[in-house]
């Protein structure tokens, strides 16, 4: 069912690594170039742009793209109570996680009279990407919004796709959850159309552009992301979803294969992968695979997913080789079930989160731990990090120096500015000090 791995008696490079690591073949890169087309088809043709390509690929065009309001009230009335509840409880944890992410002001003294203040001012605008397809995700809804929210983001805009069995609209309970948090501004746009909609802006829906794009999707979605960066600011190429575990022979088999099977569910491309040190753990996962498979609802995407180019189970020799491994991996979501777990996370540098232990799945994340799970995939977390707060924020140095401060450098700032052939800039100061026997020379 899941291809093995064996890295046992050997000691590869890093750059050996990277080519050992198991990805899927529906690489971003590739999927670039249609998604560059279709962003321009929207930022060309706007509204009518959307409409094509909600019928080309979701297979129904929806009444209206913007969300009347109405619909948005009236889900929040239908909506299950345990739902609900549930949904209310995430809120209240990611936002209290949220806040912790929130940086203070900081002055800074250089010199007497001469200060530098880093202060964080939040984005006006943003656009949030509730993915669709084979599930539904309010919980994304509940992750992209709050910390926008904590930030301080004034405008929100949140888009999710169509979907062709109710008749062109959005999901109700992604309705319901952006109705919770207070959002009215929402649209039925989907896949790479969308992200080019959010950065550009369609006037004949009132859509303004954005400043900063977040939120999963598929590749096409991750794509159009790469795509606009630099027009606008994005979180992360947030794409199919990965798992990646390492266990030692204390694990319990049951866990480790349920943890696998809970991301493999999302995708027939979600990438589940095993880094263990114990054949005989290697060995009992692999029967409990089979169980659990055979009676999980999506066991045919679960069964293709497993046995995809990007899932497997690795054997090193221990694990200090199992971090080596993962951190060039640099999952998504990281598990560590073993003896001792802080020893091995004190291995760790490069994972979207980090689940440690027997009672902290990623499932929890998903939902209800209070942290973020739109998280970087794909090797992205050697760069990237979780969606948080601080996604909406912009760090901007302040520079305050009185008279008496600038003239205790002046004489430097000019030759330094002579240094680099630039007298402006040195003259620039001394104008501060024109007609003063302490003009510097």
């Amino acid at each position: 069912m899941i291809q093995r791995i064996d890295l046992r008696g050997t000691t590869p490079s890093r750059a050996d690594l990277l080519d050992l690591v198991p990805r899927s073949l529906t690489d971003v890169g590739a999927a670039v170039p249609t998604a560059a087309e279709l962003v321009a088809d929207v930022r060309a043709r706007g509204e009518a742009a959307l409409l094509q390509q909600a019928e080309r690929f979701d297979g129904v065009r929806p009444e209206h793209v913007r969300v009347h309001a109405g619909e948005i009230a009236d889900a929040v009335r239908s909506l299950d109570p345990a739902v609900r509840e549930a949904l209310e409880a995430a809120i209240d944890r990611v936002t209290t996680a949220s806040r912790a992410q929130l940086p203070e002001t900081v002055v800074t003294r250089v010199a007497d009279g001469a200060e530098i203040i880093q202060r964080w001012q939040p984005v006006s605008r943003v656009g949030l990407y509730v993915p669709g397809g084979k599930a539904v995700y309010p919980s994304s809804v509940v992750m992209n919004v709050v910390p926008a929210q904590v930030a301080g983001v004034a405008d929100i805009a949140l888009a999710s796709p169509p979907q062709k069995d109710l008749g062109g609209a959005i999901h109700p309970t992604i309705l319901a959850a952006a109705g919770l948090l207070g959002i009215d501004e929402v649209y039925a746009m989907g896949g790479a159309g969308a992200i080019g909609a959010f950065a550009y802006g369609v006037p004949s829906l009132s859509l303004d552009p954005v400043q900063v794009v977040t939120g999963p999707g598929n590749r096409f979605v991750a794509a159009a992301k790469r795509v606009v960066t630099g027009v606008v600011g994005i979180d992360s190429e947030a794409g199919p979803t990965e798992i990646l575990v390492i266990a030692d022979a204390t694990a319990t088999p049951s866990l480790v294969a349920a943890d696998l099977v809970s991301q493999a569910e999302h995708d027939e491309v979600a990438a589940a992968v095993l880094v263990t040190d114990s054949v005989e753990l290697a060995d009992a996962v692999e029967r409990e695979l089979e169980t659990i498979v055979a009676a999980t609802k999506h066991s045919a995407r679960v069964r293709e997913a497993l046995r995809g180019r990007q899932s497997a189970i690795v054997l090193v020799d221990d694990m200090v080789s199992a971090a080596s491994f993962s951190n060039v991996y640099a999952p998504e979501h990281l598990e560590i079930q073993t003896a001792e777990p802080a020893a091995v996370l004190d291995l760790i540098d490069s994972a979207g989160a980090i689940f440690l232990g027997d009672h902290a799945p990623v499932s929890l994340g998903d939902y209800l731990a209070g942290s973020n799970h739109v998280l970087p995939t794909s090797g992205n977390a050697r760069f990237s990090s979780a969606l948080g707060a601080y996604t909406f924020l912009r760090p901007q140095q302040v520079v305050r120096y009185e008279r008496a401060a600038l003239e205790a450098v002046a004489d430097r700032v000019v030759s330094l500015a002579e240094a680099e052939d630039l007298p402006a800039h040195g003259a620039a100061v001394s104008a501060r000090f024109t007609g003063d026997d302490r003009v510097p020379s």
